[in-house]
């Protein structure tokens, strides 16, 4: 490209300001009290001091929703789009404070040399060379007429500056994370030097929890000495009793009496598709047959008993009573094994670009290669090497090996279930014409072909009135005293929560995708304790606002959870270091009634003390350690210890460091993701998509 030069000029420049942005702290973001000034009613956020339009967002948020389509929900595609405007944002600033543009011509020779622009007919000469005016010709007739097709040029052509972008960035910075020989020398020591050492440990839980107090400051405080680790978007919790519209039993003998009415008539009817639609079935006609283990086994055997003409019923199946008529009986193989030779043609399925014959012409060859195969059956696998485009069996002579009933579409399965075996012929399906040929077929048994009359199980319009007026009732309750929990357990409801909904979350636990939800509890005349009554598919929910955690620091409520166990071990190490004195491990171990342990082989590497487990911190502090000197009262994750490192190993030197070095250097250049992240986190970041998705 033609930014190499700027970036072998501009590299120590880059450097400097990655090495800052992994050393960066989180700034904190500015709050959202102006955000219907004048100034800031059509941003959607800013970064760095750059406003995100609310047009902008809107633009890209169709756009991507529109590529999608409809594969994704609406919060789902606003954080695709927000994430993808902040790296864009993000790198573009990076690359412009070091003077580095990525230009047109970037963009262009990217675009032209792509093998699908390249290897398009329409662009080539008559003797198939990429003729680079006619893709001109063509761009500059879409762009002139404004199509759809230019749009979506526009948009490709957006996406390579875009991660040219990146990737410039990305090899940039890439390129200044070497490593030296001293660092691989440095890496090398460290992995490898052994250490040998004594130690006495006291575990916390020496010191029960009841001795130690902890009160609400000390929580505080050390949630405003540890700010970084307790940093907490806006969150509510909710408590909701969900009132579920389910059919009862009256309601399920009504519709159990209905299809029975309908079953004299199912019995003489000659169409029975049309039967179905005129009665309303829930299910449609299904022509294939049915084997028994396949069937509801409450009347799997009474179907298979009864004879052509016969209905069953009316049964329950799942969500659904249904009445079955029999309408073929037959004998056949559960699994048959064949070869085929797949001829395709210009419009059947998964065809390749360079079939053009048509469908007679396709034809005209399956019915040869039928009968060449009739006069020598020896024939076939040479021919399915030659002729089937189905690559995985051709190899293989065209075998297919065993399949069951429902696994092969419909003709093909028809042809290989209900022949015999030897049989062959050409059958048509949506992928081309097949030559087939049946090779196997085993476990013949009684199958049966089914006309099933389903109507789906759902409450009566009286059972729907009656759950809705449970959740009113309930819902008014609330409102006359706000006691959520108890009113629930004294009508023996169970209250189920949602704790740390954020501003953008669409799924409730234990509801799913409940935007409306979401979005109610964080509208700005929501507050705690405050109710309301949603109308589900399928059920009533009366939600109830437990608790607000707004944008800031974790309050002491949720935190304790977190910082108890911290408070609780600092205290306890306290106490115990001050038992922990004396001149040798031997004193200090009987005065306090434990053993001096040993442990040899530590490395930093694997820094596991024998009969402990895992304390990083301890045998970090021994690799620094005097040999022989006595060190008093170190915290641990499990307890305090005080150790003696007897003796230190150094490992073999090698005669150089270049694989350690190498291999510093490859895991430095593969944290790109990494090092995004950092210069995000240093940036400010203004998120007011919420005012575009919250309630009220």
């Amino acid at each position: 490209m033609a930014v190499l030069s700027k970036i072998r000029e501009r590299s120590m420049f880059l450097i400097i300001i990655i090495g800052l942005a992994l050393f960066a702290f989180v700034l904190d973001p500015s709050t959202l009290g102006d955000f219907f000034n004048s100034s800031k009613v059509n941003e959607i956020g800013e970064i760095n001091g750059e406003s995100i339009s609310r047009e902008e967002f809107v633009q890209e948020l169709e756009d991507y929703k529109q590529q999608a389509g409809g594969q994704v929900s609406e919060m789902q595609a606003a954080k695709t789009v927000w994430d993808n405007i902040l790296r864009k944002k993000i790198y573009k600033n990076q690359l412009t404070g070091a003077g580095i543009t990525i230009g047109e011509a970037d963009v262009w020779n990217e675009l032209v040399n792509a093998p699908f622009v390249q290897n398009n007919p329409e662009y080539q000469t008559e003797s198939g060379l990429f003729d680079v005016s006619k893709f001109k010709q063509f761009l500059a007739t879409e762009k002139e007429n404004k199509t759809a097709m230019w749009s979506q040029w526009s948009t490709y052509m957006n996406q390579i500056r875009d991660n040219a972008e990146t990737n410039t960035y990305n090899n940039l910075v890439a390129a200044g994370l070497g490593a030296s020989l001293k660092e691989g020398e440095l890496e090398y020591l460290l992995e490898n030097t052994k250490l040998n050492a004594q130690f006495v440990f006291v575990p916390y839980t020496s010191i029960a929890d009841s001795d130690v107090k902890i009160n609400k400051s000390e929580v505080e405080s050390y949630i405003k000495n540890h700010k970084e680790d307790f940093k907490v978007e806006a969150s509510r919790d909710i408590s909701y009793v969900q009132f579920n519209i389910i059919a009862t039993p009256a309601d399920e003998e009504v519709i159990k009496n209905n299809i029975s009415a309908l079953i004299e008539d199912f019995k003489v009817s000659t169409n029975e598709a049309v039967f179905l639609s005129e009665n309303g079935s829930d299910t449609s006609l299904n022509e294939s047959f049915q084997f028994k283990n396949l069937l509801n086994q409450e009347t799997s055997a009474q179907i298979f008993e009864a004879n052509k003409g016969d209905v069953v019923g009316p049964y329950k199946d799942k969500d659904y009573f249904k009445i079955s008529k029999i309408l073929e009986v037959s004998q056949m193989p559960d699994s048959a094994r064949a070869s085929h030779i797949l001829i395709p043609f210009a419009g059947s399925q998964r065809v390749a670009a360079d079939v053009t014959r048509t469908e007679d012409e396709a034809k005209i060859l399956a019915d040869s290669l039928l009968s060449v195969v009739k006069g020598n059956v020896g024939k076939f696998g040479e021919l399915a090497k030659t002729f089937s485009s189905d690559l995985g069996s051709g190899a293989k002579n065209g075998d297919l090996d065993w399949f069951n009933y429902n696994r092969m579409t419909p003709l093909f399965r028809d042809f290989c279930f209900q022949g015999k075996k030897g049989d062959m012929g050409v059958v048509k399906t949506p992928f081309g014409f097949h030559v087939i040929k049946i090779d196997d077929q085993k476990n013949n048994q009684k199958v049966v072909k089914l006309a099933t009359y389903g109507r789906k199980i759902i409450a009566s319009e009286a059972t729907e009135n009656v759950t809705f007026r449970n959740a009113e009732e309930f819902a008014l309750a609330v409102s006359k005293n706000n006691k959520f929990d108890e009113l629930a357990k004294e009508k023996k409801y169970e209250p189920r929560s949602a704790v740390g909904l954020k501003v953008l979350d669409e799924s409730v636990a234990g509801l799913g995708n409940q935007r409306q939800i979401v979005s109610w509890a964080f509208g700005k005349e929501t507050k705690v304790n405050d109710f309301k009554r949603f109308d589900l598919d399928g059920s009533h929910v009366v939600a109830f606002v437990t608790s607000s955690q707004e944008k800031g620091l974790m309050s002491a409520e949720k935190a304790t959870n977190t910082v108890r166990p911290i408070l609780l071990n600092e205290k306890k190490a306290a106490l115990i270091s001050d038992k922990l004195k004396g001149s040798s491990l031997a004193d200090i171990a009987a005065a306090n009634s434990e053993t001096v342990r040993t442990s040899n082989g530590l490395t930093l590497k694997s820094p596991t003390l024998s009969g402990i487990g895992v304390e990083p911190k301890i045998v970090g502090a021994m690799y620094n350690a005097p040999i022989n000197k006595v060190i008093n009262s170190v915290q641990g994750d499990r307890g305090v210890y005080t150790f003696k490192v007897t003796s230190r190993e150094l490992p073999t030197a090698l005669p150089n460091y270049d694989t350690n070095r190498k291999r510093i250097s490859e895991d430095r250049k593969r944290q790109t993701f990494k090092m995004y992240e950092a210069i995000k986190n240093a940036s400010e970041i203004e998120d007011n998509r919420a005012m575009m998705y919250s309630a009220n």
